[in-house]
């Protein structure tokens, strides 16, 4: 019997073990982007430093999780002088504020390669919740490398304090909203 108990332990711990696949974000061939419109255009950026990890469980995708974090300080909009302002104080503040995360909540399979992520997402000193759309643009039995690609509903400005002097703001015609783009090309962890 107690044999029996310690097989049946020692099943579900290794059938668990393996019903979880962890990916690793690959940078060089990843995206996490924006756009911004102003009077005369669109600004468009990305972020060229970050990293992320995401838990699949194939068996019960509710599951799984994303993390990710974004080093502010990579922010690239072509412009040095505007990149310099975006990372100062009077923006985002990336002495005080280094990073941008994301940390999922829930997963929830919404079709046969999508799903959406609820989670919180940590910017310049404040927590929202997000809700990302994803969908698995590769196989789903490709189990080395997975990419995906995400959308969200945009994000206001102003709901992270991310606003600068008023007036520059109205003579720029800047946007309260900011479109993000990610495209996420990850690698099965050994």
């Amino acid at each position: 019997m107690r044999f029996r108990i310690i097989a049946t332990v020692v099943l579900a711990f290794t059938s668990s073990a393996f019903a979880s696949e962890t990916y690793k974000f690959d940078q060089s061939h990843s995206t996490i982007a924006f756009s911004v419109h102003q009077f005369l255009g669109t600004t468009d950026g990305r972020f060229a430093k970050f990293d992320g990890k995401i838990e699949i469980d194939r068996e019960n995708p509710g599951n799984s999780s994303v993390t990710a974090r974004i080093d502010v300080r990579s922010i690239d909009t072509g412009i040095a002088k505007r990149d310099n302002h975006l990372r100062s104080a009077e923006f985002f503040s990336v002495e005080k504020y280094p990073e941008i995360v994301f940390k999922s909540r829930s997963v929830k399979r919404t079709g046969a390669q999508a799903g959406d992520i609820v989670g919180d997402l940590t910017m310049h000193g404040v927590t929202r919740p997000v809700t990302l759309h994803v969908k698995l643009v590769t196989s789903v039995n490709d189990v080395k490398q997975t990419r995906w690609s995400v959308t969200t509903d945009p994000l206001k400005r102003r709901d992270f304090n991310l606003m600068f002097n008023q007036t520059a703001e109205s003579l720029s015609g800047i946007s309260q909203t900011v479109e993000v783009k990610i495209d996420i090309v990850a690698s099965r962890s050994q």
